[in-house]
């Protein structure tokens, strides 16, 4: 695969938490700046790992990456159609090619399953009903389709999920489609999806800015997982 040459950074800075730590809070991150895929998912397992050694509390990390194509462990590189186009990343999550970029808001959802029932597939619905209820927010109703993961408006996909899960602890989780630019999906085959259509809460008419959608995320995270939070108010890395 190509590497991808990194133009933004992680920012590194402290962040004044609004709450006192917990062993059992989830810690909210957003990032100000487009991420850099592999910066974003060292950053990501270097924290899966301190969960899982109960070093550091789960976390939902809120943020954008720059235009790329991820394949899943399920990919099938025929479905690659544009493979010049954008940096391409083998990822270890489950699933085939999606697109990330700008207008997309992507959450890696690091939790601790083991406290949570090891039940990976409950885990995945749940991720569903989070993401359900965060559209709801907006007056879009979402849906599942049969045999598909990921998130529906009228047979366009809006949602996607992908997870990978280390010692009980999960890695990656879902991207929204906020207000990307959709013809970016063109260069491949969505998540497999052949007829598939894509989707997004700008192409909807749902207007609404990144810092209401991360409100709804949060707000519809703690109805569906529980309310035991530990805020911060920006990024660093997790």
């Amino acid at each position: 695969m190509p590497p991808f040459a990194p133009q933004n950074h992680l920012m590194t800075a402290p962040v004044a938490s609004l709450s006192a730590p917990s062993a059992r809070a989830v810690e909210w991150l957003r990032a100000s700046e487009l991420v850099p895929y592999d910066k974003a998912v060292s950053a990501m397992e270097a924290r899966a790992e301190a969960i899982a050694r109960g070093k550091a509390p789960e976390c939902v990390w809120l943020l954008e990456h720059p235009p790329l194509y991820t394949a899943g462990t399920s990919a099938d590189f025929a479905e690659l159609l544009a493979p010049q186009r954008f940096p391409v990343f083998r990822s270890g999550r489950g699933g085939r090619f999606t697109y990330h970029g700008p207008g997309q808001r992507v959450g890696y959802v690091m939790l601790d399953l083991t406290r949570r029932g090891r039940d990976v597939r409950g885990f995945v619905a749940s991720l569903e009903d989070w993401l359900i209820a965060t559209l709801a927010r907006f007056g879009v109703e979402g849906e599942r389709r049969p045999g598909q993961i990921g998130i529906f408006v009228d047979g366009a996909k809006i949602a996607s999920i992908g997870v990978r899960v280390r010692r009980w602890v999960s890695l990656h989780g879902v991207s929204l489609n906020v207000a990307p630019e959709l013809e970016h999906f063109s260069g491949i085959v969505p998540c497999g999806l052949k007829d598939a259509r894509v989707t997004s809460l700008a192409a909807l008419g749902a207007e609404s800015d990144m810092a209401e959608v991360d409100g709804a995320l949060r707000a519809s995270f703690e109805q569906v997982f529980g309310r035991a939070t530990l805020s911060a108010s920006s990024s660093r890395a997790p």
